[in-house]
């Protein structure tokens, strides 16, 4: 079983940025593909970001593109987002997840790991 632990979340000034990480346990993640989701309230799961494998090939929303980047250190079963110019609207539950496919995964129904979640609350 797959344990994912998220944290660097947190309150944070338009145009700012933060950094969140990932921490997965239970078994090495190095074949499989991560992904950030987000949950605002009152709206649907996002899908935000995915990373592959090996770190060499990445996907990203249209809302965070060319804002967010996502990495990965398989030495140490992390994953990362970095978000920069961070505008109110990012503000939401970010979700870690991991895919039990191996390789990469592009669409969120392959995701079947979830951790609990890092808010993060952007404000103007």
């Amino acid at each position: 079983q797959v344990h994912l632990v998220e944290s660097g979340g947190g309150l944070v000034q338009a145009g700012g940025s933060l950094r969140l990480s990932c921490t997965a346990s239970g078994r090495s993640l190095s074949n499989n593909a991560m992904a950030w989701f987000r949950q605002a309230p009152g709206k649907e799961r996002e899908f935000v970001a995915t990373v592959n494998y090996n770190g060499f090939s990445t996907w990203f929303a249209d809302a965070v593109k060319g804002r967010f980047t996502i990495s990965r250190n398989n030495t140490k079963n992390m994953a990362y987002l970095q978000m920069n110019n961070l505008k109110p609207e990012d503000t939401a539950l970010y979700l870690c997840a991991a895919s039990s496919r191996y390789g990469s995964a592009y669409t969120p129904q392959a995701y079947d790991y979830r951790g609990q979640g890092t808010q993060v609350t952007v404000y103007s």
